[in-house]
């Protein structure tokens, strides 16, 4: 049946709506179909989906191909069509690297990656068979076209070797994200603190003499708002600079001779 798994039932495998579905159109070796297997699981992911697999499935040169994998084999969903097997996503990507004769948007594996991973997404990347790829009805049922610069002198490239690099770069943004996100996504500073130290550089600086122009003045304010805001500042280090600006400003106090 359509959508069923290989014993009917789902393993452990969590299945996150954030990840996306790699899906085979009509591939030919179990071998490619196991290696596909081990190249998703290397990078996070999970949810395999064949359509029309040609020796069926499944297949026994498939797991000792997976090196382990076999928890994505297991999990592997067998479709009769393309239109089955993307029904729930909202967005698939067909990886191709021949000239279509049809309007749509071009992608690398990189950029597909960091649309993937937004929350209103439920993506898939569709590859197609070994010999031909996707033919021109697998690539209309897409939204977008998914293609990986190669020597234009040899652009084949083996099923899995597509499919881990896009794997690859879905992973690399997502731990980029949770990287900094958890180094400084909670610390960015405030725009109300951004504007508390501009207000202080500001005083501080006419103070100083530094305004020579009022004309200038509002000029120079723009390009130091713009400098310090591309730092990306932490609260605290909002704080730091606040009180290096302070102790610049300071009256220096003489001691006397009383001292």
């Amino acid at each position: 049946m359509p959508g069923d798994t290989l014993d009917n039932r789902m393993t452990d495998i969590p299945q996150e709506t954030t990840i996306p579905a790699v899906i085979l159109v009509r591939p030919q070796l179990g071998e490619n179909i196991g290696k596909t297997a081990r190249a998703m699981l290397n990078f996070g992911l999970t949810d395999l989906r064949l359509v029309s697999p040609r020796d069926g499935w499944p297949n026994p040169a498939a797991g000792p191909a997976a090196a382990d994998a076999d928890q994505v084999l297991t999990n592997a969903r067998v479709f009769d069509t393309v239109a089955e097997a993307i029904a729930d996503l909202n967005h698939v990507y067909a990886a191709t690297v021949r000239h279509r004769d049809m309007v749509k948007t071009v992608v690398t594996a990189e950029q597909a990656a960091v649309e993937l991973h937004s929350p209103d997404i439920r993506g898939g990347l569709m590859f197609g068979p070994e010999r031909s790829g996707l033919n021109n009805d697998d690539v209309a049922l897409a939204d977008t076209i998914l293609t990986i610069p190669v020597n234009p002198k040899f652009s084949s490239l083996n099923l899995a070797q597509a499919v881990i690099i896009a794997a690859y770069e879905w992973y690399c943004f997502k731990n980029d994200m949770v990287a900094r996100f958890d180094s400084r996504i909670l610390e960015h500073a405030t725009k109300a603190q951004y504007q508390g130290l501009f207000d202080q550089l500001e005083d501080a600086l006419s103070q100083r003499g530094y305004f020579r122009s009022d004309d200038r003045r509002p000029v120079q304010m723009r390009i130091l708002k713009t400098l310090l805001q591309n730092g990306d500042f932490t609260s605290q280090e909002i704080s730091t600079l606040r009180g290096v600006i302070k102790s610049l400003t300071w009256d220096i106090r003489q001691p006397t001779d009383d001292e």
